[in-house]
């Protein structure tokens, strides 16, 4: 007798059907796409050469689907705006690079393993809907972790556009949800809903009027009608906010935390790669990025580097480097140095060290007496540091 354990691909065989048994040719041409693509990735070519050529005989409105990662016209829309609730995005295998702490990188794996091998887990009946939660602080790799899980499967990603979703218009909502969920049931795909707590905060405050409330409960029917296997993540930086029944829908649950002291460190050697000079002080960059997120050092060591090559040269500069840290950790904390004498200031009070009198004028292209100025107020023309009296 045929098993589970002897087909590997039943998913995509009994999405084919359902596809056929609605009389959806699109949904049955995508999983007869996804199938083939998966039967020749395990060695069957010529079977993969056959579906293909079935897929090939049929009508041109619904041939374009036989690409699975193909998706292109009839996105859902919302009725009000006439945009588009959708963006679909297809990074390829390996183009993703996702850093994120020892134990967090395991279980976002492990997360995609089992969406590998969903069929091999529901026929030992240890199977769980493929959903995932991602929360934490913004920058701490939530949107590149869902970025990474889609180019990992070779699926598109389609990301909700919560700007065009979340309509005004009463009832309009949760009929552009129906549609997302319809949409994403059709395809083999990636859905991720990000900024989460826009649709799924929590119900019961006195201030929410009565739409509010039917927007949560129509994601929450719309999550327990989609099929166990189709792959569900959603992003939220304010978990705090969510109504406690989208937790139940979730079995997978991440929390993303800012990099500690290794992560740092590995984030700092990727990304300034080959322009990091021989002298740069990696334990001083590290330690003084305590509290930054993954976001906030790309940022930094890409300004660096762009400051390098249109200053033409080919290593970043050490105290660059850490000007631009400092005044970036300044913004996060809501500090916003408003003219030249704010940001040294700032920079002093930060590491007085790094930023000696001597290092700041070098960096400001000023005298260490111009530098002093700043410091104790005299600044003059903060704007024009450089500027000669009467010039």
């Amino acid at each position: 007798m045929l098993s589970q354990m002897s087909f590997p691909h039943l998913s995509e065989v009994l999405k084919i059907l359902d596809g056929a048994l609605r009389s959806n040719a699109s949904m049955s041409t995508n999983y007869a796409g996804l199938l083939a693509d998966k039967l020749e990735q395990d060695g069957e070519r010529e079977i993969a050469v056959r579906i293909r050529e079935r897929l090939a005989r049929a009508p041109t409105a619904v041939a374009y689907a036989q690409d699975a990662a193909g998706l292109i016209g009839g996105l859902p829309v919302d009725s009000e705006s006439r945009l588009d609730t959708l963006d679909i995005s297809t990074p390829p295998k390996g183009s993703v690079h996702l850093c994120l702490p020892g134990g967090t990188a395991k279980r976002v794996n492990e997360f995609l393993q089992c969406v590998k091998h969903y069929d091999r887990l529901r026929a030992a009946s240890a199977a769980m809907p493929l959903r995932m939660l991602l929360y934490g602080a913004p920058g701490t790799g939530k949107t590149q972790s869902a970025r990474w899980i889609a180019s990992e499967l070779g699926l598109p990603l389609l990301t909700a556009r919560c700007d065009t979703l979340v309509s005004s218009l009463l009832g309009q909502t949760s009929k552009n949800l129906r549609r997302i969920f319809d949409y994403v049931e059709q395809r083999p795909c990636v859905l991720f809903l990000d900024e989460f707590d826009a649709l799924a905060s929590a119900r019961g405050n006195e201030r929410d009027i009565g739409e509010l409330q039917r927007v949560v409960i129509a994601l929450l029917q719309n999550i327990d009608a989609l099929s166990d296997n189709t792959v569900l993540l959603a992003a939220s930086n304010h978990e705090k906010l969510l109504d406690p029944a989208v937790w139940r829908r979730f079995p997978f649950q991440l929390p993303l935390p800012l990099p500690d002291t290794a992560l740092r460190l590995e984030m700092w050697e990727g990304m300034l790669d080959n322009y990091a000079p021989d002298t740069l002080d990696w334990n001083a960059l590290t330690a003084k990025s305590a509290g930054a997120s993954g976001a906030l050092i790309e940022q930094v060591s890409l300004d660096a580097k762009r400051h390098a090559v249109l200053d033409g040269r080919t290593l970043v500069d050490e105290g660059e480097l850490f000007r631009r840290l400092s005044l970036s950790l300044a913004l996060a904390q809501g500090h916003s140095p408003t003219s030249l004498s704010d940001e040294i200031g700032w920079l002093r009070q930060w590491d007085a060290k790094i930023f000696s009198l001597r290092e700041l004028a070098r960096l400001y292209n000023v005298s260490t007496r111009q530098i002093n100025h700043f410091i104790q107020g005299e600044h003059g023309n903060a704007s024009k540091p450089t500027r000669k009296r009467g010039a």
